[in-house]
């Protein structure tokens, strides 16, 4: 080691970490994603179950006889 590379290791710090690691980050952006997708599907359940209705009075797959 030269002199100066001894300088600068003697003025680095070793700075505490603060706030959140990348894992937890990931976890809580997980967990804020999968609840916004839980409220929407709840909210958009009843069009869902409707549609489904709709769906199912027609025929369904089948429906291509009756409308082509």
């Amino acid at each position: 080691m030269t002199v100066i590379n001894m300088g600068m290791r003697s003025m680095r710090r070793r700075t505490a970490r603060r706030g959140m690691s990348g894992r937890q980050l990931l976890a809580a952006q997980a967990a804020v994603a999968g609840s916004l997708a839980a409220v929407l599907l709840v909210k958009e359940l009843p069009g869902l179950v409707r549609e489904l209705r709709i769906y199912r009075m027609t025929g369904g797959l089948r429906a291509h006889r009756r409308y082509p």
